[in-house]
């Protein structure tokens, strides 16, 4: 099982030496979440908290994760970066795949696309995108973006989206691969037939068990069984050395961490003190 670092709520000027940090510990990826904006009311209730409150105010920071991504990239060599996940619906599908392209030749293939759909109306609608059929515009949008990230010259026609031939160069040198968030049947058959990997939300590790149970069947069904398919995981009820252990045997590929959390740190601390924590971190679980 692989470790992912998660940054998320850090202060910006930490990121890049966060990464570097990370890389030295032998972390495989950094994950990079994704917020548009804060607004003041909001429509519907988070839906990865018990009482639906945001777990941020409107001076938490956020960076924009490809940006993100791009920047971290140029002070490390071999840690990739996913972007965990970003919120696809309010986007514009070529506009995005611009950017996704250029993430991945500047990063040197060390991206992967964590994707979601988007929770609340009005980062949808403040962007000028419609929160009514948003699954099956984000299911054209993904079929989007993959055909022009494979290069060449295409087009399409499509129920939300319409485009004669055209073409982004240069083409990523290697296959981006998707990993689909979500937690609901019509997600996780989004992530079985058209995803590299399904990445979770916080979930303890029975029902991460029944998901990946669940996922097996979908993939089975879409005659996918037998390609490869990561589980990446925010895991709350398992940790240390045992807790690692029960993941890995669950058959979750990458547990995505905040090692200062664990040492009481919040996630405005100190970049030093969280530097000592990923150390501290790797030394007694990463191998």
């Amino acid at each position: 099982m692989k470790f992912t670092l998660s940054v998320a709520m850090s202060p910006l000027d930490q990121l890049a030496g966060l990464a570097q940090t990370a890389e030295e510990c032998g972390f495989a990826s950094v994950a990079l979440p994704d917020s548009l904006f804060y607004m003041e009311t909001a429509a519907e209730k988070y839906p990865y908290t018990p009482d639906g409150s945001r777990m941020w105010n409107e001076e938490t920071p956020w960076v924009d994760p490809l940006i993100a991504a791009a920047s971290m990239a140029a002070v490390t060599r071999t840690i990739r970066f996913y972007t965990n996940v970003l919120k696809l619906g309010s986007r514009n599908p070529l506009l995005l795949a611009r950017q996704l392209g250029s993430v991945a030749n500047l990063t040197n293939n060390r991206f992967g696309f964590g994707v979601g759909i988007g929770w609340a109306p009005e980062e949808f609608e403040w962007c000028g995108a419609p929160y009514a059929k948003r699954g099956a515009r984000v299911d054209e949008m993904i079929e989007i973006i993959k055909l022009v990230l494979d290069g060449g010259m295409v087009e399409y026609h499509g129920k939300f989206f319409d485009f004669d031939r055209l073409q982004m160069s240069p083409a990523p040198s290697e296959k981006v691969p998707f990993y689909v968030g979500g937690h609901t049947e019509v997600a996780l058959r989004r992530a079985a037939r058209v995803g590299d990997g399904w990445t979770s939300a916080m979930m303890t590790l029975d029902d991460l068990k029944a998901t990946k149970a669940r996922l097996g069947e979908l993939r089975a069904e879409y005659g996918r069984a037998d390609e490869p398919f990561e589980i990446q995981a925010v895991c709350i009820d398992k940790f240390g050395a045992t807790g690692y252990q029960e993941m890995d045997e669950a058959g979750i590929t990458d547990a995505i961490v905040i090692p200062w959390i664990f040492d009481g740190h919040g996630f405005d601390a100190p970049l030093e003190a969280k530097q000592d924590s990923l150390r501290k971190f790797a030394a007694e679980y990463i191998k």
